[in-house]
């Protein structure tokens, strides 16, 4: 059995999106949100489930409502040079765009800034700080966001990190990856044990949620092969005995005195 599901992780209420996977835009559309909400787009690596949506975020979101104003984008080392490619990539469709439906010059504009870890961004009382995790080959980032006295932590790609569990400490939320396999399929195929040391198994989730002990821990990137959901809470279990849920498309937190969640 396989599933794979990407919570929307967006802190849209006070205008941040992180990442820009597939579906991206209808998301946002289907829980009645917009791109003109947004102010800035957090990448936490640039593996291309994780930006291939933002293109449609970028230029459907101007198109459709109109943003005026540039949009900041924060990813890790390569992330200014994907944009430049992406604008040229775009080049024609932009000029049509301002030329035949007269959509503002500015909301056609990215401004991309490549980060290093610490805080990135802190405007409005949203504080937001990339932390440097281990998706091996590849440059990557976790990101904790807080506000009103209040976090979320999300993990992005990464198998088990130190530092995460570090800059974790006393998060309200902590949004964690996931990716297991079962030891035969491993086993059977060397590319898929590789894969597996990319990613945080259900056991070692366990570990990371007891150590942080989170208010909420929840599940999003999940990747189960030879594994049932309920298989996934049942390995999570071993190490962890508080708080878990498994993330859904569209599902919703809100974070306050206490954490709401809302389903589709």
């Amino acid at each position: 059995m396989r599933v794979s599901r990407r919570i929307l992780t967006a802190v849209v209420r006070i205008g941040q999106q992180f990442d820009a996977g597939r579906g991206v835009h209808q998301r946002l559309s289907q829980v009645g949100l917009t791109e003109r909400n947004l102010d800035a787009v957090f990448l936490t690596h640039l593996h291309s489930d994780h930006v291939v949506g933002f293109p449609d975020l970028w230029l459907t979101g101007w198109l459709t409502t109109r943003r005026d104003r540039p949009l900041k984008l924060f990813g890790p080392p390569g992330a200014a040079r994907m944009m430049d490619h992406l604008k040229q990539a775009f080049e024609v469709d932009i000029r049509v765009r301002i030329d035949e439906a007269n959509t503002p010059p500015a909301g056609a504009e990215v401004q991309a800034t490549d980060i290093q870890e610490g805080v990135i961004y802190d405007r409005n009382g949203v504080k937001v700080t990339a932390i440097k995790v281990d998706h091996r080959s590849i440059p990557a980032f976790g990101y904790r966001i807080d506000y009103a006295g209040h976090s979320v932590v999300l993990s992005g790609d990464t198998q088990v990190s130190a530092n995460l569990i570090e800059l974790a400490q006393c998060t309200d939320l902590l949004i964690h990856e996931v990716f297991d396999a079962t030891e035969e399929l491993v086993k059977q195929n060397p590319t898929l044990a590789k894969v597996v040391l990319l990613h945080t198994t259900a056991r070692q989730a366990g570990e990371v949620f007891q150590r942080v002990r989170p208010k909420l821990a929840v599940y999003s990137h999940i990747v189960l092969l030879g594994f049932s959901v309920a298989d996934l809470v049942t390995r999570t279990r071993v190490s962890y005995s508080g708080p878990l849920v498994v993330g859904e498309d569209l599902m919703r937190f809100v974070v306050g005195g206490s954490i709401t969640i809302s389903r589709p």
